[in-house]
C-alpha cells in the first residue's frame, strides 16, 4: 500500500517497523512470565541430601515423585496405572544403555519408589540414577570431622 505525498507523484513505500518491533517486545514479555511457570514441578520435590556424586545430566527419562504419590514423566504428570505405558513411549531407542533418573522427595514412601523401579525395569530400562542434592561444603567437612572422631574412638 503507497502513500502519496502533498503535490508530488512519488509512492512512499517503506515499512514501518515500530509496530513490529512493538508486538515481538510484547511476545518477549509473555514469554519470560510464561517460562517459569513449566519448570515448577521440580519445585514441588525435596531432594535428599547426599554427601558425593555425580552430576545428573538433564537430557535423560526422569521421573519425579512427590511426598504425596504423584508422578511426573519429563515433568509431565502421570497417575500409576499409566506409569509403564509412559516410561516405555519415552524410551530412547538411540542410546545403548537405557537409563533413567529418579528424583524422589525426601519424605516420599519407600513403596512408590519401588513401583517406579519396578515399572522401570519392567520396560526395558537398564539402569536407575537416583538423584539427590549435594550436601554444602560445610556440611561435607562437618561429616569428615564427624566420622574422623569416630575412629579416633574406635581406636
Amino acid at each position: 500500500m503507497g502513500i502519496k505525498s502533498s503535490g508530488d507523484n512519488t509512492i512512499f513505500s517503506e515499512i514501518n517497523i515500530t509496530p513490529l518491533t512493538d508486538i515481538f517486545l510484547v511476545l518477549l514479555i509473555i514469554m519470560m512470565v510464561m517460562a517459569p511457570m513449566f519448570q515448577s514441578v521440580d519445585q514441588n520435590i525435596k531432594l535428599p541430601e547426599i554427601n558425593s556424586g555425580l552430576s545428573v545430566e538433564d537430557n535423560k527419562v526422569t521421573v519425579a515423585v512427590t511426598k504425596t504419590g504423584e508422578y511426573y514423566v519429563n515433568s509431565a504428570p502421570t497417575k500409576l496405572e499409566n506409569l509403564g505405558k509412559k516410561l516405555k513411549e519415552v524410551l530412547p531407542a538411540t542410546e545403548k544403555e537405557k537409563i533413567i533418573v529418579l528424583k524422589a522427595d525426601n519424605d516420599a514412601q519407600t513403596r512408590a519408589i519401588i513401583k517406579v523401579m519396578e515399572q522401570a525395569s519392567n520396560t526395558g530400562y537398564a539402569k536407575l540414577t537416583v538423584a539427590g542434592e549435594p550436601l554444602s561444603t560445610s556440611q561435607q567437612q562437618e561429616l569428615e570431622k564427624n566420622s574422623a572422631k569416630k575412629q579416633e574412638k574406635q581406636k
